[in-house]
């Protein structure tokens, strides 16, 4: 079928919630991707921050296969050990306590603010202007962007959003609140790290009042900021973390983590999902954590990202660089990203986005090798060249 047959069906029968590249992506291998046409393109978007391992990494694919013969579902009624053993590995590297497995970032998200909202009843949750929890009401209603929340309207109420300073979250945070909810690098907002002394004071905060502290890693996680978990890097503590996109290896999983004072808040009935912490969807988590918590791969994922942020700095039209790890952001001088993005597509055969008018985020495998990255560059040098 051609890519204009499959526009076609996707203008009849889809419902028009994404404006999709004209492109039709048939097949990938660690970073490349390949078209219907036979076209090679470098993925420096991993899906949004999913396939961190690239393309169908060969352990995930072998435990994939495996599992999908022997079990590929049976509800969370029963025990089965692929997810028992996932919770397990998760908790113990993160925060101790205890894991709520679901099907996607916004549920993770979801499950956290029920779990704040089970511990201090009617309390209010505090998130931060600027990030991205997700697209359900409860996340949306979290997620201080006007654009995505006016259409929505009347939001879920009890959530709202303050400036991301230390000054502002301790001014919102009261005995009234039951969580912060917070990004430690805000990546749908243009790649922004929270500042060090907005997160101290963010802890400080709910310590005080009794609140939780809610990091979400839905991006960040998984080694893409260098280590297994982001906020290991901050010398801050959540009460519970978040994750999702690159958890399962490509699969669809997301988990609700948390530390031991809220590991039993929850009770049987109050939160579920049919498909959460399925067989399939857990043997390819268990197999993305084996090779991602590597020490030497999350150590060289700090030098390459280093190096690429520090090479993209020297572009000509390049104002700003951020980020860290493999999580990057570059802003242009007067604007332009959404175009230079579909240049690197279309012309450089280089697969980015665009997180506003002037902002290009990057977030390549974490498999990427020199080559590929010095290939990259290269791309990009030339889409910038050619007019930005």
């Amino acid at each position: 079928m051609s890519l204009a047959d499959l526009r076609a069906l996707d203008a009849e029968h889809v419902i028009g919630t994404y404006a999709r590249l004209p492109v039709e992506i048939v097949r990938g291998e660690g970073a490349h991707v390949w078209d219907d046409e036979g076209n090679e393109y470098l993925d420096l978007l991993c899906g949004i921050s999913v396939t961190n391992l690239g393309h169908c990494h060969p352990s995930v694919v072998a435990a994939v296969r495996d599992q999908v013969g022997t079990l590929m579902h049976i509800s969370n009624l029963f025990h089965t050990e692929p997810a028992m053993r996932l919770a397990q590995r998760l908790a113990t590297r993160s925060l101790g306590g205890k894991v709520f497995f679901c099907n996607s970032g916004a549920e993770a998200n979801e499950a956290a603010m029920k779990l704040a909202r089970r511990a201090t009843p009617r309390g209010e949750i505090v998130s931060v202007t600027g990030g991205f929890h997700g697209r359900t009401f409860g996340a949306l209603s979290a997620t201080a962007q006007e654009s995505k929340q006016a259409p929505f309207e009347p939001l879920v109420p009890g959530v709202r959003a303050v400036a991301a300073t230390a000054e502002a979250i301790t001014g919102a945070v009261g005995p009234q609140t039951a969580a912060v909810l917070l990004e430690v690098i805000q990546g749908e907002g243009g790649v922004h790290p929270i500042a060090a002394d907005a997160l101290a004071a963010a802890r400080e905060a709910c310590d005080r009042h009794g609140a939780a502290l809610i990091f979400d890693e839905v991006q960040t996680g998984m080694g893409r900021t260098g280590t297994l978990w982001a906020y290991e890097q901050t010398g801050v503590v959540p009460c519970a973390i978040t994750t999702a996109k690159a958890l399962g290896g490509g699969l669809p999983i997301g988990a609700l983590i948390t530390g031991p004072r809220l590991a039993d808040v929850l009770q049987p009935g109050d939160h579920g999902s049919t498909f959460a912490g399925g067989p399939v969807v857990a043997r390819a988590a268990l197999a993305a954590l084996e090779v991602t918590d590597d020490p030497a791969m999350l150590a060289r994922v700090n030098a390459l990202g280093e190096r690429l942020r520090a090479q993209l700095a020297t572009l000509p039209g390049v104002s700003a660089v951020r980020g860290q790890g493999l999580m990057i952001g570059f802003d242009l001088d007067g604007g332009g990203a959404p175009e230079l993005v579909l240049r690197l597509l279309t012309e450089q055969r280089l697969i980015a986005n665009a997180t506003g008018p002037q902002t290009v985020r990057l977030l390549p495998p974490l498999t990427l090798s020199d080559a590929e990255a010095q290939d990259a560059l290269e791309r990009i040098t030339r889409a910038l060249a050619a007019g930005f």
